[in-house]
């Protein structure tokens, strides 16, 4: 089970990186459940935590505009085991989406340090 809480009307979780040679890095995220893929992470923290270029995907944002974004490859700790993960190199708030979520429950008490759950279906 992975646990978090819900502050500022925002359902929050901390995701564990294990880095190559280097102490793991703990990033906390807001689950967004209108954000289609794996992760993404602002540009700067994806270059600071060298993860590797994978290739350019064209995505349709929120605005409904399309971009040409960069997709790197991570590895996160999920339920206690590796997962390697893409990530979307973009925005200003690390953010979970539906794709990480799938064979998943996600339940949230929307209050004010309410319990955010993800469990294993």
């Amino acid at each position: 089970m992975i646990s978090g809480i819900v502050t500022d009307r925002r359902a929050t979780v901390v995701l564990t990186f294990p880095l190559p040679n280097r102490p793991s890095i703990d990033i906390g995220f807001v689950i967004d459940t209108g954000f289609t893929d794996e992760i993404c992470l602002p540009p700067e923290a994806v270059s600071l935590l060298g993860f590797r270029f994978k290739y350019a995907q064209q995505v349709n944002l929120a605005n409904n505009t399309t971009v040409l974004l960069p997709i790197h490859e991570a590895t996160i700790l999920w339920n206690g085991e590796e997962r390697d993960v893409s990530v979307l190199a973009t925005g200003r708030r690390p953010l979970i989406g539906t794709a990480l979520l799938e064979e998943n429950e996600l339940v949230i008490q929307f209050t004010e340090g309410g319990l955010v759950t993800i469990n294993e279906l």
